[in-house]
């Protein structure tokens, strides 16, 4: 059975003077930092073998930390919809793997040059680098993007001795140890627990980082989010932080819809009872929004999020989108209609995290309404299925 998750006081603010997939990750797996590997006693991970198939909890062993390399010890890892696409089918399986990408944990070990993290410290993963700082892009301020990231090789093996690949981004979150890139973590409040702190590695970031970081939204600009879930979510939120308004939302269940109203939605447009574009329209006088945001897999969202748009109105494409997208025509794009990009919230890791952290402590950010329920490892199956379902906004693999 699932367990509820327990709401979290905010920690009190700190003292007077105190700290408050673009260019993708380069796709050339390196060479393991050394061959040596420490087997965890009883240590654990659940590992997808097949597609359309339930994930198998086998034992496994995980490297230790290479120079530049952190080991954590997990605490919490969200499933994302972005996992759900390689469970599925719907990303090519190049071998066994360990999914699990929107992770938080304690750091366990550190490898050689690591300054930003130590042993002991409480952090978010990300499948995103934090930059090397040194490139064009991380001199431009694309940290995210930063040229000179490369995915690491497979840190963990299973019984076999088969290589196990991280998916949906490097990091391999539904295990009970893992290795990432010092690059990717970011250090956060030791009291935040860890089924809070494991959305800022994805989700919030995604979805709030969208409207914030990427689309710059403005007060008063209206904004239309197709797709509530857990990344929808996240980007009403942001819109609401922005003083956007209105802010549309636009799914096919009620039940959505009505947690977007809690989440700052003005408007609610179910598309399964009434035409997506109208309904937009609609709630902004016939004008059309300023930004539209695709967080929908499907080649008719996108054709929505584009008819929906006012004048030189902006679709952000977040999600990660299936089907023909050939249809448009030169002469749609005469009124200065535009489409974008956002990567994972064009975010600046270690610079965001502790901002996320803070607007939450001071209640402007929804943690704790963003996790549906919590699960055990050996409950994955079912958590994963009622996140296909559509029934949680986001299911949460506690460890320990």
């Amino acid at each position: 059975m699932p367990r509820a998750a327990a709401p979290w006081r905010p920690i009190p603010a700190p003292p007077a003077g105190g700290d408050s997939f673009s260019v993708p990750i380069i796709d050339r797996p390196r060479e393991p930092a050394h061959p040596s590997s420490r087997k965890e006693d009883g240590m654990k991970a659940a590992v997808l073998y097949e597609v359309k198939s339930p994930l198998v909890i086998d034992e496994v062993e995980v490297d230790e930390p290479g120079p530049g390399e952190v080991k954590v010890r997990l605490g919490a890892t969200a499933i994302c919809h972005s996992d759900i696409h390689f469970f599925e089918g719907d990303v090519p399986l190049r071998g066994p793997g360990i999914a699990g990408h929107e992770a938080a944990g304690i750091v366990e070990a550190v490898g050689e040059g690591v300054t930003s993290v130590k042993a002991g410290d409480h952090v978010v993963m990300a499948p995103i680098t934090g930059g090397c700082g040194r490139c064009t892009n991380c001199m431009l301020g694309l940290r995210h993007m930063c040229q000179n990231f490369v995915r690491p090789a497979p840190h963990h093996r299973n019984r076999k001795g088969e290589a196990l690949m991280p998916l949906a981004g490097p990091v391999g979150g539904f295990a009970e140890y893992t290795v990432v890139h010092e690059t990717q973590t970011a250090k956060v409040p030791d009291d935040l627990p860890m089924h809070l702190a494991c959305l800022l590695g994805c989700g919030v970031l995604t979805g709030f980082g969208a409207v914030v970081n990427r689309a710059k939204v403005r007060p008063f600009q209206s904004v239309a989010v197709i797709g509530t879930g857990g990344v929808g979510l996240n980007a009403i939120q942001g819109a609401a932080f922005c003083g956007a308004h209105p802010i549309v939302a636009v799914d096919l269940l009620d039940s959505k819809l009505e947690a977007a109203r809690r989440f700052g939605a003005t408007h609610t447009v179910n598309a399964s009872k009434v035409d997506a574009v109208q309904g937009v329209k609609d709630a902004t006088a016939g004008r059309g929004v300023d930004f539209s945001f695709i967080m929908a897999a499907s080649s008719k969202a996108v054709r929505q999020a584009f008819e929906m748009l006012g004048p030189r109105g902006t679709a952000v494409m977040v999600q990660i989108t299936t089907g023909d997208m050939s249809d448009f025509q030169p002469r749609e794009f005469i009124g200065e209609r535009m489409f974008t990009g956002s990567m994972l919230g064009s975010t600046s890791l270690q610079l965001d995290v502790p901002r996320y952290v803070d607007i939450y402590k001071h209640g402007r950010l929804k943690l704790d309404e963003l996790v549906t329920a919590c699960y055990g490892l050996d409950e994955i199956n079912t958590a994963v299925e009622s996140s296909k379902a559509g029934e949680a906004l986001r299911n949460v693999i506690v460890f320990g």
